[in-house]
């Protein structure tokens, strides 16, 4: 089905074509706007005051030295009839505040009603987009640092697909590098190190016992690299062994990096994060590319050798004694660094996989580094200016306004966070549904538990610092995805009690203030999710579904369904019900949040 132009959409075609017929002068040379302005903006929004207010009229004006009052009334008679526009006062300066009709709302709800994608259009020229995100290190646990990554990136791809964007995503874990050298010299030495038999039940517990392994190889490998200088010397070797291909090696090298990835899996399925083995591409991936990069940074002048490494220099990037502070692509010992290989993924994301855009989502606080790879590819001719970007996150808090930390002063595990969570959950849907069995709240309680979680980073900006509390997290109460389900769950009770009533439109009917306030909402979706998508904000369409469940509240404490005066009404609010359910549904959806039908 085609996509349904919301009523924001209509109203603002229609205005800026009575401005046009009311003040043909209006997008002449004369009275041109600012650069990168419309020559005719109505400058339309909702309002308190009306469905809809106009504000375009007073800019308008003082471009044409006119009385703002007067144009204002000028474009209110050259409106044409129409079936959207009820009633429209010209108020203040020059307004034009806009009543649309509820014959108007309902007749588009239909329309989102009975498309599968709620009305919600492809975008017009998709792309191909590669996003970097949850970029965890092999033989590390992940912690709380790897949450917004993770949990942002997989938004920003959900959202973008839906869009029809070819989204392909990258995870750029760390597998490369001296430490492996460590452990694979020590399972040479103590062959039998990493052997298992798994009777783990999920992915979890195998998960779990991967990284109890790994944890292991790492403790009794890392005393024995610092006390024994002969061990060190085998392990440094070792590492000249791996990059230039030895095949033991190699394959001591890729046991580790697929316990690893069992790990990986483990912490992904707590986190209900699909991650596929074929999106995971380390730093080793582009190792064979590093010395190409550097010749070709070299050769083209880009890059200048200074003090034996091969640099980058940047007139405004400096140390705080004034000296200028390179991005280094080589070491003065030959060795490669960060920089390296983000400039050989860059060159294979564009150059091979054909890319249009590079997200990167990544920690803020790296924000100097991914200018200067971005510019250095730029200078080289491998990334087209404007084509990369970094989705620069904020540092999760714990409640004393620090880094989150354990008691102990460590980073907090991953794992033990999302534990915590559906443990807080479960007392929650317990308390609420005391008909669940035991198995029942455990599902319950991890679908309310990690969407809490997901909720609390993805309801902020993500530049923004945030506090992670866990008690306010899986409140009832608030701006919470608990509030959300419980709104969407609330919602599906009605229809287990509606007998042989189905959701039907019935344009003629007259709305309530709660019913209208919830239909102009519901038609605001795909706006929403264009502007999410569009800025690479889901905080966008969290607030938006937070914003509709609240209008869901008022509506249904306000509007009986089942016991309506008419037949008729209760059809007609089952329907807003229904659509009210499939938009929360849909949204969360894109966001990575389960919704329970019963909670």
């Amino acid at each position: 089905m085609a996509s349904v132009p919301s009523l924001a959409a209509t109203l603002d075609k229609r205005l800026t074509e009575a401005i046009t017929a009311a003040l043909p002068d209006a997008g002449s040379a004369q009275a041109a706007p600012a650069p990168g302005a419309d020559a005719v903006d109505p400058m339309l929004r909702r309002s308190d005051r009306a469905d809809f207010q106009a504000n375009g009229m007073l800019a308008l004006a003082k471009r044409l030295k006119a009385n703002p009052r007067e144009l204002a009334g000028e474009v209110v008679e050259s409106l044409p009839p129409n079936e959207e526009i009820e009633g429209v006062e010209v108020s203040g300066p020059g307004f034009l505040n806009i009543t649309v009709s509820d014959a108007a709302i309902l007749r588009n709800l239909a329309a989102r009603s009975d498309d599968d994608r709620l009305g919600v259009p492809y975008a017009d020229r998709p792309g191909t987009t590669v996003i970097d995100y949850s970029q965890p290190n092999v033989a590390k646990e992940m912690h709380v640092g790897h949450l917004r990554s993770t949990v942002i990136g997989d938004a920003v791809t959900q959202i973008l697909e839906h869009q029809g964007e070819k989204v392909i995503r990258r995870h750029h874990i760390g597998d490369w590098g001296t430490n492996f050298g460590m452990l694979i010299q020590y399972l040479i030495e103590h062959p039998h190190e990493l052997d298992h038999e798994s009777d783990a039940a999920n992915a979890h517990d195998e998960g779990e016992a991967a990284m109890a392994r790994l944890n292991r190889l790492y403790k009794d490998s890392r005393p024995l690299f610092d006390s024994d200088e002969e061990f060190k010397s085998r392990a440094r070797d070792r590492v000249v062994a791996l990059q230039s291909g030895d095949e033991e090696t190699l394959t001591l090298w890729r046991k580790i990096v697929d316990e690893s990835k069992t790990y990986f899996q483990g912490v992904y399925e707590d986190l209900d994060v699909e991650i596929h083995d074929e999106d995971i591409v380390g730093e080793s991936a582009y190792n064979d590319d590093l010395q190409q990069v550097v010749k070709d940074l070299e050769s083209s002048g880009v890059a200048v050798r200074s003090e034996g490494a091969l640099c980058v220099f940047f007139d405004d990037v400096k140390g705080p004694d004034g000296t200028p502070t390179p991005l280094i692509v080589q070491k003065s010992n030959g060795g490669f660094g960060y920089a390296a290989t983000d400039l050989a993924a860059i060159r294979d994301r564009v150059g091979t996989l054909k890319a249009d855009t590079l997200l990167y989502v990544v920690d803020a606080r790296q924000a100097l580094h991914f200018r200067m790879v971005f510019e250095t590819a730029q200078r080289a001719g491998w990334l087209p200016e404007g084509a990369a970007r970094q989705l620069a996150f904020g540092t999760v808090l714990g409640k004393d306004g620090k880094p989150f930390k354990t008691r102990e002063g460590e980073t907090v595990r991953l794992v033990d966070l999302l534990d915590e969570a559906k443990e807080r959950a479960a007392v929650v849907v317990r308390e609420k549904a005391q008909d669940l069995t035991d198995e029942e709240i455990n599902t319950r309680a991890a679908q309310v538990g990690i969407g809490a979680v997901k909720y609390a980073d993805l309801s902020n900006s993500m530049t923004r610092d945030y506090v992670f509390d866990l008690d306010r997290m899986v409140s009832l109460q608030g701006d919470t995805s608990v509030y959300l389900q419980y709104a969407y769950a609330r919602n599906r009770s009605i229809f287990r009690k509606a007998g042989d009533l189905k959701p039907a439109v019935h344009p003629t009917l007259s709305l309530a203030p709660q019913e209208r306030a919830l239909g102009l909402h519901l038609d605001e979706f795909a706006d929403t999710l264009a502007a999410a998508a569009e800025t690479y904000e889901p905080h966008k369409l969290a607030a938006y579904l937070y914003g509709l469940a609240t209008l869901y509240a008022g509506f249904f404490e306000n509007c009986p369904v089942l016991k309506a005066e008419t037949r008729e009404l209760a059809e007609n609010r089952l329907f807003l019900c229904d659509l009210t359910a499939r938009t929360l549904r849909q949204g969360m959806s894109l966001l990575g949040i389960r919704t329970p039908e019963r909670l």
